[in-house]
């Protein structure tokens, strides 16, 4: 859990603390106040570029001096950890990453903390692109395997000098081409199997869920197959090397795949879902998912929930409260402080109020 949340010069917030405990987390206050920037902030102890998928550039404080900072305490019964991350004013597209106080990659911040979040823009995630649900679904297979940003990364960087290559007016040189092509096969194959792992715990996790106020999705990967092997993505890539210097990218294998979910009891696409099915069924996902990660390391992840209290019924909004109660560190925004009435002792309430955090 996190006891401690500082930020300096982030977003719309000059110097913010935030003292919390374990259980909820409660942000209110106006439109605009600053709520989201701090939940976007807690994502960035994370690899990635946190739940708005921002350029770091944006992150600084418009008035600032520029470059920003978002450093936290976590306690656990291991004892602490000191986390940082941030940019300087010198290089703001530099994303530096500090582990009690000694600097080190932004993947190993994967190893010390599992984050998951919905916004109110993930609310069409199953009607969205697939892009944006194979994000969700490596947030998800991050917080169980930490080494899967590590094979994210290495496989879009051969990828990407794969691309350059075979857009050169001379030809790409053919050994070069056929190293990134190993390289992107390994990541891949890492990066299929990482996610299959995932699909697979969280249907078996979800398999003996009633459908209660959160229906049971069901759960696919779609696109590329998972499992193919190495060797059979290098081939393939060798392959269609002519086609994908015409396309100008690479059309086959992991970053192609999608994740396909389905309403258990309505037998249909998630997508076909009404929009309240829709974030139910996101819920699900989330909760199930919550609880796996639990299971598995020994902690449960911190849940970033933006403004999903206001769009649930009251029924479902007790019941989320009511699931969420006890499975760890939770931070909610919204615009009322009365849709968190439902929420007992085990929370640490804020008002938010132009860049300034009050404790209420």
């Amino acid at each position: 859990m996190i006891s401690r949340l500082s930020l300096t010069n982030f977003r719309n917030h000059d110097a913010a603390l935030i003292e919390a405990r374990p259980g909820f987390v409660l942000l209110s206050g106006d439109n605009g106040a600053g709520k989201t920037n701090v939940l976007e902030a807690v994502s960035l102890l994370t690899p990635g570029r946190g739940l708005r998928g921002a350029s770091l550039g944006e992150m600084a404080r418009s008035a600032g001096p520029g470059g920003y900072g978002v450093s936290a305490q976590l306690h656990d019964e291991n004892g602490g950890v000191a986390l940082g991350t941030g940019t300087l004013a010198t290089a703001p597209e530099r994303r530096q990453v500090r582990i009690n106080g000694a600097a080190s990659s932004v993947n190993s911040l994967s190893e010390w903390l599992s984050v998951l979040w919905l916004t109110p823009a993930m609310d069409r995630l199953f009607a969205d692109s697939a892009g944006n649900r194979r994000r969700f679904l490596d947030r998800l297979t991050l917080a169980l395997e930490p080494g899967h940003a590590s094979h994210a990364a290495r496989y879009e960087a051969a990828m990407r000098a794969r691309n350059k290559l075979l857009a050169e007016p001379e030809g790409a040189d053919a050994s070069w081409l056929a190293a990134l092509e190993l390289g992107m096969a390994e990541h891949g194959a890492m990066l299929g199997e990482a996610r299959a792992r995932t699909v697979t715990a969280l249907g078996e996790a979800m398999a003996g869920n009633t459908d209660d106020d959160f229906p049971r999705a069901a759960l696919a990967l779609d696109g590329w197959p998972d499992g193919g092997g190495a060797g059979d993505l290098a081939a393939q890539l060798k392959a269609l090397r002519g086609r994908d210097a015409g396309a100008g990218r690479a059309t086959v294998g992991p970053h192609r795949q999608d994740l396909a979910v389905s309403h258990v009891a309505k037998a249909q696409p998630a997508a076909r879902s009404s929009t309240g099915e829709q974030k139910a069924l996101l819920l699900g996902i989330v909760l199930a998912h919550a609880e796996l990660v639990a299971s598995r390391r020994g902690a449960p992840p911190i849940l970033l929930l933006d403004e999903v209290a206001a769009h649930l019924d009251p029924r479902r909004r007790a019941a989320l409260f009511g699931r969420l109660e006890g499975r760890g560190q939770v931070w909610m925004t919204a615009t009322e402080p009365e849709l968190f009435a439902d929420i007992g002792s085990n929370a640490t309430r804020f008002r938010v109020t132009n860049g300034a955090i009050h404790s209420d």
